[in-house]
């Protein structure tokens, strides 16, 4: 099993139980599909760098799962036959990336560290 992240971005337009229930539905697919979801991060209305069907922010969410090669392209199909979504990418993580998002998810969430 390898990590991946994927980050996408919803319509700003959805309302919070909208984009709640598409996030629900895409980890749902990884899920059913054998993928061990790691971390969900919900980044919130950002201004997008340049227009994407004439609109100008959108709602951006990451997730970090661990699954098989085969799994990535299902879930890329999902994510382009959502016409919620308006940009994804999917990456491939290595040693140096999991270091790097592990660091991120211990600063972000302090008490989580305390528990271990």
């Amino acid at each position: 099993m390898r990590n991946y992240e994927t980050v996408f971005i919803l319509n700003p337009v959805l309302s919070d139980e909208q984009t709640k229930e598409a996030v629900s539905k895409f980890t749902a697919h990884l899920k059913s599909n054998g993928a061990e979801i790691v971390a969900e991060e919900s980044w919130g209305l950002k201004k997008l760098a340049y227009p994407i069907q004439k609109k100008k922010s959108g709602f951006y969410f990451l997730v970090e799962f661990k699954g098989e090669a085969n799994l990535t392209s299902s879930f890329e199909v999902l994510l382009k036959r959502d016409e919620r979504v308006m940009r994804f990418l999917t990456v491939a993580l290595d040693k140096h990336a999991l270091a790097y998002a592990s660091k991120r998810r211990d600063k972000l969430n302090p008490k989580s560290k305390e528990e271990k």
